[in-house]
């Protein structure tokens, strides 16, 4: 257990979770909007995005359900998913999920999405970068993790041009899409995020 005083510099009030709009050169990344819908519905149920991803919307009522959903989610504990649109004309192009956990001393997972025709541009990195500082700048946390499907030679790459390392991977662990999958794990500390910023 964290001495009191290094929980309360950490500890972020719960504002900053419910107000999380992330600016960029390129992307705007804020809440899920109910016309969101049918862009979100088409990239997440596309096969080639779905392999990756433990949720493949089955209609677009699931999907607008989900988005209502997240209005009420609670941000300071729990999943919860952002937008990610182009600045410019505020189209959506993918979605962030973060993991808060209660304890202000635990690691926050990330999963990220971008639609196929928007992959290969450099904005998954550039919402990460911004996801990131956030992290660890606004919010004063530790460390950030993510879980990747070692077949997805894309994200890994990615992952570690932003200075993540790869801290696991586990063999067969994971019933992902009705067989067994290996399941790798990268993290980030606050000083390497500084470090790798420098």
């Amino acid at each position: 257990m964290l001495p009191k005083s290094v929980q309360q510099q950490l500890a972020a009030p719960l504002e900053q979770y419910d107000s999380m709009e992330l600016t960029t050169t390129r992307l705007q990344i804020n809440a899920l909007r109910p016309t969101d819908a049918p862009v979100l519905f088409g990239y997440r149920a596309d096969p080639e995005v779905a392999r990756f991803q433990s949720w493949r919307p089955a209609n677009l009522a699931e999907v607008g359900d989900f988005i209502a959903a997240q209005a009420s989610a609670d941000m300071a504990e729990g999943w919860f998913q952002r937008a990610i649109r182009l600045r410019q004309g505020g189209d959506l192009i993918g979605d962030i999920g973060i993991h808060m956990a209660a304890e202000v001393e635990a690691s926050i997972e990330f999963g990220i999405s971008i639609a196929p025709a928007w992959q290969q541009q450099g904005y998954a990195g550039e919402a990460l970068k911004a996801l990131f500082a956030w992290v660890f700048g606004t919010l004063g946390r530790h460390r950030i993790h993510a879980s990747v499907d070692p077949r997805n030679l894309a994200s890994m790459a990615m992952l570690r041009s932003l200075g993540m390392r790869q801290e696991a991977h586990f063999r067969k662990s994971l019933w992902f899409h009705g067989e067994w999958a290996d399941d790798v794990v990268f993290a980030m500390l606050a000083q390497e995020w500084s470090s790798h910023r420098g």
